[in-house]
């Protein structure tokens, strides 16, 4: 096959992924901008108050959590300092509510493209807030008695206000969309190359281990990796296309999930908390390290459920003579 036939054919196969994403993206999208313009999110937001106290965090901040659950990250950070200012936030705080934030944001959208590739909305879900409230309560005991991280933050950067209402809304959304696509094609051509040149065997090789640990496959590590370092919507978009393949049994997808719910797009998420103030080490080797091990834990739980409670309750009830290794 010549290399103007593989391209056509890897290109062809992405697009048929992001006519999949963007059917889940862009009613959810909406929906979830229907409620921001009809201040159903502003109204539920003091309910979680609580959840913040808990983190002793100030109960203006569970608007802004609220905001990151539904839209997403960037969501979030615009309305962090118009309810708090940088001088009542300590290094800590900022470090605390962004581990909250980074385990589970976007879960209307993210959620549902997990879904489409296998494990169950409900589990995943769970799964996502579970280990972010859990990340966050380690990382607020670790400062809480060793007093570190108390200084007021130095923020690099104080998000200011984009476009708002459904014109702001629509403009952003179809920028997303096209980047989406751009990213999607360049990561399957990238992927296509590393293969053939065999740079992905090494790469492989270089992660495998950490990923061997949790209990991801081989099979899967390409997918993990590119969730890991640029989000599930294209780590889980490409995890979409593998399931429908059948090339990766559906506990490893599951797996695969689950660790990307944990750490997904490391770089772009990582570099807004921090320029928040945020502490580079928790929000990103702790991270990681926790996602590795959460992880590992889950995988060894699962040894202990059957194929039919596997199908059942944790992978949208495929049959269980698919559910293998």
């Amino acid at each position: 096959m010549n290399l103007k036939t593989r391209l056509l054919k890897k290109t062809l196969e992405t697009l048929r992924v992001y006519w999949e994403l963007v059917r889940i993206i862009v009613p959810v999208a909406f929906a979830t901008q229907f409620l921001v313009e009809a201040g159903v999110i502003e109204a539920i937001s003091p309910s979680l108050a609580p959840v913040m106290g808990i983190y002793s965090l100030p109960p203006e901040l569970a608007f802004a959590w609220l905001t990151g659950l539904l839209i997403g990250v960037w969501g979030a950070v615009v309305v962090v300092f118009t309810l708090v200012p940088p001088a009542q936030l300590s290094i800590a705080d900022i470090t605390v509510f962004s581990a909250l934030l980074l385990f589970a944001h976007a879960l209307p959208i993210e959620q549902r493209i997990i879904q489409r590739a296998g494990p169950g909305f409900i589990v995943t879900t769970v799964l996502r807030l579970a280990g972010g409230m859990i990340y966050a309560m380690i990382l607020h005991q670790i400062f809480s008695l060793s007093g570190i991280l108390g200084d007021p933050i130095s923020p690099a950067w104080v998000p200011v206000t984009e476009v708002t209402g459904w014109s702001g809304f629509v403009l952003s959304t179809s920028e997303t969309l096209v980047w989406m696509l751009v990213i999607l094609v360049a990561l399957a051509w990238l992927m296509d190359f590393l293969k053939w040149s065999g740079l992905m065997d090494m790469l492989k090789r270089a992660i495998s281990p950490a990923f061997r640990y949790a209990g991801i496959h081989e099979e899967a590590s390409e997918m993990v990796a590119i969730g890991l370092l640029l989000g599930i919507f294209y780590g889980g978009g490409l995890l979409i296309r593998e399931a429908e393949t059948g090339n990766i049994p559906p506990r490893q997808i599951f797996l695969s999930c689950v660790f990307m719910s944990f750490a997904h797009s490391v770089i772009e998420d990582t570099l807004v908390v921090v320029a928040l103030g945020a502490d580079l080490t928790s929000v990103l080797f702790g991270r990681i390290l926790f996602a590795i091990l959460a992880t590992a834990l889950v995988a060894m739980m699962l040894r202990f459920v059957s194929d039919k409670q596997f199908s059942a309750f944790a992978f949208n009830m495929r049959p269980a003579n698919q559910i293998a290794r």
